[in-house]
């Protein structure tokens, strides 16, 4: 449901990754923008993640329905203020969710996924973990149903939230001007992406980047300052399944030779490690 009509868009998504990779012949004098076997494992990926999505539907499905019965108020949709509203929530809940999936470990375990590309491109863009049903990323959308809006509207302003990102995901484009103060875009997200400690867990926003401006997130992109991408430790691979499980893999690792709840609460409930 979360995720909703958005695959019906992929024959379009396949059709710009293809425009992506006839230009970026053109980009010479950089790192390469593709490596075919990281793509490949992207798309496996992104199949795994769609089985997994309709295999665990009724979970996230079930809390929603389930904290809309027990809502605040009713919003009207046909309202004019409804889905400027809507949108606003959506954004402003999109970033903190996704900033805690940078801080928090368990969240963490299921967003690596994302972040595990060592190139930037649009064949990464939906490269998405298969645990977001247990990582608990549902919940910070669980305000906007109590407080009146319905799942259904909840689910298509998150998926069209997410078509929004797919372009962003390029070396291609550079800065855009004035719109840099406002959107989320290929610059801002070029940063979010990177490795370097100094670009480490900044820009979470999804289609506007006014929260990371507001709450001390934000960084722009330095020309100086050449981005590298993927984890801060490297997969050493390209099965989808070592990618899918890797950071949860090294979570429990490190949650068996926890010796004190003190300890295990911090692997749980702590920063990435």
């Amino acid at each position: 449901m979360l995720h909703g009509f958005i695959y019906y868009f992929y024959p379009v998504f396949l059709l710009m990754i293809g425009a992506e990779i006839v230009l970026s012949r053109q980009h010479r004098g950089r790192s390469p923008l593709y490596s075919w076997q990281e793509s490949l494992a992207s798309v496996g990926v992104a199949v795994g993640h769609r089985i997994t999505v309709s295999l665990f539907l009724a979970i996230p499905t079930q809390m929603l329905f389930i904290t809309w019965e027990h809502r605040i108020f009713t919003v009207p949709m046909e309202r004019w203020w409804s889905i400027p509203l809507l949108f606003i929530g959506l954004e402003f809940f999109y970033y903190w969710g996704h900033r805690a999936s940078h801080t928090i470990r368990w969240m963490w375990a299921t967003h690596a996924v994302h972040h595990s590309a060592n190139h930037f491109n649009l064949s990464a863009a939906y490269r998405l973990g298969w645990t977001s049903w247990l990582s608990g990323n549902i919940l910070f959308f669980m305000p906007l149903i109590g407080l009146g809006f319905h799942p259904v509207a909840v689910a298509v302003g998150l998926s069209l939230n997410l078509m929004y990102q797919f372009w962003i995901h390029t070396e291609l484009i550079s800065k855009l001007g004035v719109l840099e103060w406002v959107f989320n875009t290929p610059s801002h997200h070029r940063v979010h992406h990177a490795s370097n400690p100094e670009y480490l867990d900044h820009n979470y926003g999804g289609v506007l980047i006014l929260f990371d401006r507001w709450f001390g997130t934000f960084i722009e992109e330095k020309r100086t300052r050449p981005i590298q991408y993927g984890l801060t430790h490297s997969l050493g691979s390209h099965n989808p399944f070592t990618i899918a499980f890797y950071e949860w893999n090294r979570l429990f690792k490190d949650l068996w030779r926890a010796k004190t709840w003190g300890d295990r609460y911090r692997v749980i409930l702590g920063p990435p490690t």
